[in-house]
């Protein structure tokens, strides 16, 4: 039973596992399956299988961390999550506290699916463990396991699990990407658009590492995740009500002739208003009241030392 389940590990793989050796350095399956000296492909199946987990583990783990969460409560003593489209996401954090949080906070989504896809190649053959952990950083990203499962929607995550698995898709997506966002101003089309492209260059550079491995598979379910993440987005684009993002605001000139408004200067703050023992009375309750106030609030009683604003003002 266990064979035919672990049947879907290619031949292979020991082979594959001693080509990523080249490129991530080494890797902990393949120093194992040479510690041990055996050449069984149900014992390197399973050993592969063990460290693909430990690879969800790593990824998922480390995506969970968001920094849009982080920085909006410790900056700003509130949770981005609250604002806006509700994401914690680089966008939202960029529309809720400015634009000085978006490279910030992409940054840092950025390089810890970039971290969690190297420690994933240390642990497992580079197109298995980096994939894997590239996969499970998205997810960790999206569904927080230290935010109630609500985070953002994996783009950051997405841009470095593109760079760092298939790099030539990179040189494509990436110009793409920005180029939407400048164009149309629309960073969830930019976003869609990316993610649908992803599984499809992929695969057309999938012997980028030498070997495909889960990379095309990877590469098809984070952008699927992605997509599906922007479905709200998707239906406001179609309904033409998503809103658009300005990076960069054109400042407007001044025509010849045209008469430019002074600035209304701000309301002076008024003074705060002082109180005295001469402003208020005892009130047969035993309570203090203003000596502008006609009748008392606790007992309704009239007072008798009532004085209007204006003889108040007169006495003065």
């Amino acid at each position: 039973m266990l064979i035919n389940i672990l049947n879907f590990v290619p031949v292979s793989l020991a082979a594959e596992g001693a080509q990523t050796v080249k490129i991530a350095g080494w890797n902990l399956y393949s120093l194992i399956c040479k510690a041990l000296g055996t050449a069984d492909q149900t014992t390197n199946a399973i050993l592969l299988l063990v460290s693909i987990i430990i690879c969800m583990a790593v990824g998922y783990f480390i995506g969970s961390i968001n920094p849009a969460i982080i920085l909006s409560k410790k900056l700003y003593h509130d949770d981005v999550r609250n604002h806006g489209s509700g994401n914690a996401g680089m966008t939202n954090m960029m529309r809720t506290y400015g634009k000085k949080m978006a490279p910030i906070v992409f940054a840092i989504d950025f390089s810890k699916a970039a971290i969690a896809i190297i420690l994933g190649s240390l642990i497992a053959p580079f197109t298995w463990g980096g994939a894997v952990a590239a996969l499970f950083a998205v997810v960790g990203h999206m569904f927080p396991i230290y935010y109630k499962f609500k985070g953002g929607k994996g783009v950051s995550c997405m841009m470095a699990c593109i760079l760092l698995l298939s790099p030539w898709s990179f040189l494509i997506i990436g110009p793409v990407y920005i180029a939407i966002i400048l164009i149309f101003k629309y960073v969830s089309l930019a976003s869609i658009i990316a993610a649908m492209l992803f599984p499809l260059v992929a695969y057309a550079f999938k012997y980028t590492w030498g070997s495909a491995g889960f990379i095309p598979l990877a590469a098809f379910m984070i952008g699927a995740l992605v997509v599906f993440m922007h479905r709200e987005n998707l239906k406001r684009l179609f309904e033409g009500k998503e809103s658009k993002t300005e990076f960069f605001k054109k400042k407007k000139k001044k025509e010849d002739g045209e008469e430019v408004a002074e600035p209304i200067p701000e309301k002076l703050a008024e003074p705060e208003k002082v109180y005295t023992d001469s402003d208020f009375v005892k009130c047969s309750c035993g309570r203090l009241i203003p000596i502008t106030r006609q009748r008392c609030i606790y007992c309704k009683a009239v007072n008798p030392a009532f004085v209007g604003e204006d003889k108040k003002k007169k006495k003065k």
